[in-house]
């Protein structure tokens, strides 16, 4: 791809880290994710084709290594040093977009990405013990939403599966949600327990699991960054429409 043409250590770094996708395909490495498909899971709108030639790009920087443990096996990716002090500028940068901008519009709406990012963030001293199936159904969506909407969270001593098709198990816990309060919730704009009293949020089951539901759930890593009064933001949010 072509560069800026300047040696400025902004504009170098810009090559590498500032593409289209680049920022987002790090964030995932620094998540956990370590395959091909778990990177692009939470891309849906990412080519293949593009996430593959970032992936070179990156490796090419020397910020993401590959390692095949054999023939046939599956390509593990992993951020090498260079690309773990990569780090802090992510931070800085969703600490600047949850503080800054309009980050919950109807086309950013992403039920894929909520649930894979809840099942990730699970309060693991909280859950019970034993095998727990928690089925969510999201509603209110946008008209032309094509993503799915219906997950299944199979909790079994503590570690959390996300299914998108039935597991064909008994379902313990099921939750009805609005995906725009859900998301609310998740970023930290409102608590589950205001979701729950304006019904945004419905909980079905045993009364335990009803009761315990909203301490299994840890929020975004940015849900505490405090939003900028009126008088910081002047005409409004940046991104707002």
């Amino acid at each position: 791809m072509k560069g800026h043409g300047q040696f400025c250590p902004v504009a170098v770094a810009s090559e590498v880290f500032a593409h289209r996708w680049t920022p987002l395909i790090l964030r995932e490495l620094l998540a956990g994710s370590s395959q091909f498909n778990e990177i692009r899971r939470c891309l849906p709108l990412i080519s293949k084709t593009t996430l593959a030639d970032r992936l070179r790009a990156l490796e090419f920087a020397g910020v993401v290594a590959c390692d095949e443990k054999s023939a046939g096996s599956s390509r593990h990716y992993r951020l090498t040093p260079a690309g773990l002090e990569l780090k802090p500028v992510l931070v800085a940068l969703g600490t600047w977009g949850q503080r800054w901008t309009a980050r919950v519009d109807a086309g950013n709406l992403d039920a894929d990405l909520l649930m894979w990012n809840v099942r990730r963030r699970l309060a693991v001293d909280n859950l019970p013990p034993g095998q727990i199936v928690v089925r969510f159904d999201f509603s209110a969506l946008p008209a032309n939403y094509r993503r799915t909407r219906i997950f299944w969270l199979i909790i079994d001593d503590k570690v959390g599966e996300l299914c998108i098709r039935d597991p064909g198990v008994e379902v313990d816990l099921q939750v009805d949600a609005d995906l725009k309060s859900f998301v609310r919730v998740w970023l930290g704009d409102i608590t589950m327990s205001e979701a729950i009293r304006t019904s945004s949020v419905r909980l079905r089951g045993k009364r335990d699991l009803v009761r315990q539901f909203p301490s299994w759930l840890l929020r975004s890593p940015f849900a505490d960054v405090p939003r900028p009064g009126k008088s910081e933001v002047g005409a409004g949010e940046v991104g707002a429409r």
